[in-house]
């Protein structure tokens, strides 16, 4: 049995000022008392929060996610450090091969007992993506939806597939997002022009999720004078429809963040890094498949600068951006990197501390920088964060 101590324990209702007590990597109490332990973590004077859950980075540490297994569990346990227990590694638009191939590492990276925290499976950025939104996206890699291409791929992948990132209004007929729904793939509108005709369809079909909002996303225009609604504006008015955001506080202004945070609120929010492989380096130039990439001002830009491609954001800064830039409450910041991507992903044992939860914490300072990171009961060294 093992204990932490903190008075500052974040919880879905309140903060605690209690103990956590988990063995076999669950936890199985939390409460006011103390009772004897094996092994007592004391965190007093530290937040101690789930553990983080990213569901959108193509790498980090100087290791891409479309690489080898070697690579994405070095980056996989670089993203643990900043508290980031759960991951998703993207895969981008690529020749399909390329993505399978990709995709048949993550699966080994899954079993790999090097990996500390959990590999969720791969988010398939693409190729069913919109050329006209391909932001860092390789446009000659962008396709419509290929039956023959996606079909097998899925009945074979789907243990390894989590979501897939597509764009509607290419899928116009639905097989697609209800091929990913029967294999229980989480389907996310993203790099789309999209009207809300075409968001409708999509969340009839099954489509309850849009990647990157305001990144590579429609929004209102003008057909003969007449305004189309796009798929920010469908973000907000379908209540029942998820958004990401990449909360790097770069990508997306604090005033911007706000206003989501102010009309989806909290429980149907996920904080992203949709970090490259840069992000913790000190390189300052890259490549995402063949998109060529600088980094200045704190964000991965295209070589032109017309955009940016990425970020170069851990988990951890996310929170700080959230709070300390957007002035959102620390428990609902906590929530949008813990809960509600744990429920978009369809974790039952996930995003809370609470009893018969995986034993996934990090422990964050006034500064919410990471103090300490513990991955199913094990205590993980944490970066220093400047």
């Amino acid at each position: 049995m093992k204990r932490i101590k903190s008075d500052k324990i974040i919880l879905e209702d309140r903060i605690l000022d209690g103990y956590v007590y988990f063995e076999n990597g669950v936890i199985t109490d939390v409460t006011t008392e103390e009772h004897p332990a094996d092994e007592v973590f004391d965190m007093t004077g530290y937040y101690v929060s789930p553990g983080f859950i990213d569901i959108h980075t193509h790498g980090g540490g100087g290791y891409r996610f479309e690489g080898s297994t070697e690579e994405i569990v070095n980056g996989c346990n670089f993203h643990l450090k900043h508290g980031t227990t759960s991951i998703c590694p993207t895969v981008s638009a690529a020749p399909f091969a390329s993505m399978a191939k990709s995709a048949k590492h993550i699966r080994a990276a899954m079993a790999d007992p090097r990996v500390k925290g959990t590999v969720l499976g791969v988010h398939m950025e693409g190729p069913y993506l919109s050329a006209k939104q391909a932001g860092a996206q390789c446009p000659t890699h962008i396709t419509p939806p290929i039956e023959e291409d996606y079909l097998p791929f899925i009945q074979e992948n789907s243990d390894v597939i989590a979501r897939w990132t597509y764009a509607p209004e290419n899928d116009t007929e639905g097989k697609f997002a209800k091929a990913l729904q029967k294999y229980g793939i989480v389907a996310s509108a993203g790099h789309t022009d999209a009207i809300y005709d075409d968001m409708q369809r999509a969340y009839e079909d099954g489509c309850a999720l849009v990647t990157h909002l305001y990144s590579c996303t429609s929004t209102i225009t003008r057909d003969h004078g007449f305004r189309r609604l796009g798929v920010i504006e469908a973000a907000y008015l379908m209540d029942g429809m998820l958004v990401e955001i990449i909360c790097d506080g770069k990508h997306l202004p604090p005033e911007l963040i706000r206003l989501i945070y102010k009309i989806k609120g909290a429980d149907r929010i996920a904080l992203v890094t949709d970090s490259l492989a840069l992000a913790g380096t000190d390189q300052t130039h890259g490549f995402m498949q063949d998109t060529e990439f600088i980094i200045e001002d704190g964000v991965c830009k295209l070589m032109d600068r017309s955009a940016f491609a990425g970020s170069i954001a851990t988990a951890d800064r996310l929170v700080r951006v959230a709070v300390k830039e957007a002035g959102i409450s620390l428990p609902d910041a906590v929530k949008m990197i813990t809960a509600t991507p744990a429920r978009i992903m369809g974790l039952k044992n996930k995003g809370k501390i609470a009893p018969g939860m995986d034993a996934d914490m990090v422990a964050l300072g006034e500064d919410l920088r990471v103090k300490a990171v513990f991955a199913r009961g094990t205590p993980i060294e944490a970066v220093t964060v400047i």
